[in-house]
């Protein structure tokens, strides 16, 4: 049964601080890498399905990201397909709900 891979990227909103990206992108210089103007950290979720990835399976992990994955409330996320070379192709462009 081929198995597919299915990518959800969890980022926090532009508006909220996000300290270990700051401290990221303060400790750059000192390591060498200049030019580099903001980071921000976030969360990537590999999820391994069984089978095609049609509607009802991707509805399914926008509603997991949705509800356990990512909190909505401060993060927004990006669920992707990444076909077999690997390369991601996004299927849901959707954010975490404005509430």
């Amino acid at each position: 049964m081929p198995v597919a891979r299915v990518v959800v990227d969890v980022m926090l909103k532009p508006e909220i601080l996000d300290p270990q990206g700051q401290a990221v992108q303060r400790a750059l210089p000192r390591l060498g890498f200049d030019g580099i103007s903001d980071v921000r950290q976030g969360k990537r979720f590999e999820l391994e399905v069984d089978g095609p990835v049609d509607d009802a399976t991707l509805a399914r992990i926008h509603e997991l990201a949705e509800s356990f994955l990512a909190n909505t409330v401060i993060e927004n996320f990006i669920v992707k397909v990444e076909d077999a070379a690997g390369a991601e192709e996004p299927v849901s462009s959707a954010v975490g709900a404005e509430k």
